[in-house]
Order: structure tokens, then sequence, then C-alpha cells
């Protein structure tokens, strides 16, 4: 394995979406990952269909790649016996079972921590370690108890959940953050330490301007459909054939655009000239934009904005996303594995100069790598 964290052995015994997304991502960087499943169907993932590619879900295709599996029944005492030396072994272990789960069968921070002082430990809960514990963590859950369904939607409506499992990517990414600054500190004085990660938290701190007006202005955000509660323009807006996003973060932003759409007296009125103004004022501005937008059709108005230096883009469906980001040079889709087994992947989202990510490994096949991985695991202990 190449990349930034070559030679870091990470025992993976997550399952579904935050800690495998986590370790895929680790694993992207050059860590060698050991995806640990039990039997007799491993992830539940793998079953989540449709959609699917040659009968496996897509879904778990999305957050595998660059993983060996072994199949290990924690319940038999060979199996067992072979999870707890990989936990000797490894340099993070990573794991997302309800808090207290690892403790039955001895592979909890402090049982590990006896034969491997240096291990990097992180748990991933739905709610945390405290009261939370038995709260099963589903995002749907968090989404709903965190607040941000009743951020999501239109004002008369329901709330919605998000079209993804965002606090599941949320959580994966900061348990990555956490198991790095581990992995520091460990550089300086050799010791491990436990990293604990609950999507409630994750989803507090992701909520950040409607977290902070309720913890810092006692203001509870309520829905408001696509607008922005402290900024407008920020919203879509109808255009000859189909909604147009329309950004002016900042009042020279919002003289460009009121340049571009032929009306740039409205940038001195008095109602508009600041942000307090246009937010203040947005039912009385928001008509003059449209006025003018409608004249035009999305694609023309995302041509003319853009050479204005005004933010605006197309509500896309996905597959005109990818299109986009190949448009704008970030090549999005990568081939993983050899050429009898390319999967085709979304690219790692960061990119490193001297250090390049890997994509070596496809998503493996259930127990792919178990007889590899048993007969290290048997040898020399």
């Amino acid at each position: 394995m190449t990349g930034p964290l070559a030679g870091l052995l990470v025992a993976d015994f997550s399952r579904v979406l935050a800690g495998p997304y986590a370790t895929m991502l680790l694993a992207d960087m050059g860590a060698e990952v050991v995806k640990v499943e039990g039997p007799p169907t491993g992830d539940e993932t793998r079953s989540w269909i449709p959609p699917e590619r040659d009968g496996v879900s897509t879904y778990y295709l999305g957050v595998n790649r660059g993983k060996r599996s072994i199949v290990l029944d924690l319940r038999d005492e060979a199996d067992l016996a072979l999870a707890r030396e990989l936990a000797r072994r490894a340099d993070v272990l990573i794991e997302n079972l309800r808090p207290g789960g690892m403790a039955k069968f001895g592979l909890d921070f402090e049982s590990v921590r006896r034969d491997n002082p240096a291990v990097v430990y992180a748990s991933i809960s739905g709610f945390g370690s405290a009261e939370g514990a038995d709260v099963p963590g589903y995002d749907l859950l968090v989404q709903g108890i965190s607040g941000l369904m009743s951020l999501t939607g239109s004002p008369d409506g329901p709330g919605y959940r998000a079209g993804i499992s965002v606090f599941d990517v949320m959580a994966g990414n900061h348990a990555v953050i956490g198991i790095l600054a581990a992995l520091r500190h460990r550089d300086r004085t050799g010791g491990g330490q436990h990293v604990e990660v609950n999507l409630l938290s994750s989803a507090l701190t992701g909520l950040v301007n409607h977290s902070s007006a309720w913890v810092a202005g006692g203001v509870v955000p309520y829905r408001m459909g696509n607008a922005h509660p402290s900024v407008f323009p920020y919203e879509p807006f109808p255009t000859a054939d189909s909604d147009l996003i329309v950004i002016a973060a900042n009042d020279r932003q919002f003289q460009r655009l009121c340049g571009a759409l032929g009306i740039p007296d409205v940038a001195q009125d008095e109602r508009f000239r600041t942000n307090r103004d246009r937010t203040r004022n947005r039912d009385q501005l928001r008509p003059l934009l449209e006025e003018q937008l409608v004249r035009r059709k999305a694609e023309e108005w995302f041509e003319v904005l853009l050479e204005a230096g005004v933010p605006s883009g197309p509500i896309n469906t996905i597959d005109d996303g990818f299109a986009a980001a190949e448009r704008f040079g970030l090549d999005p889709v990568v081939e993983v594995g050899e050429a009898d087994r390319a999967l085709p992947t979304t690219r790692h989202p960061i990119r490193f100069s001297a250090t390049p990510v890997d994509y070596a490994l496809p998503p493996p096949d259930l127990d792919e790598h178990g007889a590899q991985l048993r007969a290290w695991l048997e040898s020399e202990r």
C-alpha cells in the first residue's frame, strides 16, 4: 500500500455506514484495513438492494474499497482468539457495536490496551456511552432527535430527513479526525487512547449556525424550505425553464448580481444595500429578482452569472452532478482493482501532492482474504 498512512494496521469491527466509511477513508490513505465480519452473511449492507452491481449492493460497494475481509464468529473460541490477536497487533481498532457490546468478547478498550498499550481505539455510537447507551444509533433517529428534520422541508409542511445519512457520514469523518489526532499523540508519547464519537454530538456540531442560534442567541430556528435565515438571496429562483440557485452572500456579490440582471439601481436601494437589509426585506426583493430571471433559461443565466462572478448553479440529478464535476476537472470517478474486476467508484475527496491516495483493492467479497489472514494471525503468536 502507498499513501500517507502506509504501514498502519486497522482492525475494523464496524458495520453499515459510519465505521466502514471511516475505515475506507483510512484505507484510501494507505492503511491496511482488515474488515471483520460475522457469519453467515457479513455486513448487512451487502444485501441492501436495490440498486446492485453483479448481485452486490452498491451501498456496500460505496464504502468498503481498500479492505481485506475475514469472517470471524466471536462466539467461537478459536475465532475469538484470532480477533483478539488482530486487536493486539493493530495500530487502530474501530467498532460501532452498542456501548458495552465489545466487552462481552474481551475486545473493549480496557481489555485490548492491556496487551496493546499503543492502540488507538475508536468507538462510534448513536448517543454516547452514558445515559444514551441503549438507544439504537440509526441516522434517521438522530436526524429527528437532533432537530435537523425541524429545519428540512416546506415551512407549512412536515419535517423531512436529508436525502443521505448525513450524520453517519459526519460521524465517520469525525472518527477519522479523532484517530489521526490520537496517532499524533501516540507519535509523541508512545501511548494509545480511546476515541469516542457519537452521531448526536456530530449532528449538533454539524448544525453549525442553527446550533449557535440557540446556544448563543436563544433563538429556535424553524423550517424555511430552501431559504437561508441569515442571507438573501441564497436559494433557488424560477427561470424560463427550471429553477436556478442564486447566491449573493455579501454586498459586492449582490451588486454584481444586479448588474448581470440589468437592474443595477436595485443594489443602491436603501432597502437592499446591506445583507441585513436584504434579509429583512426579502419579500420585497424576491419579486424584483424573479422578474428578471424568468426572462431567460437556467443554463443561460448560469453562464451569465458565472461570468459576472455571482455564485449560481442548477439543481442537478446525481448523474448531472458527476458530469459537473467532470466539467470542473475533478475527475470524480476512479476504477479500483485489476482490469478483470475493475469497479468504478467515487474518488477520495482529498488530494495529496506527495503521497497520493491508493485505490489498489476493490470492496472485498465476504471472507475473500480469510485463509490468508487466518494464516497470518496464527503465525508468531
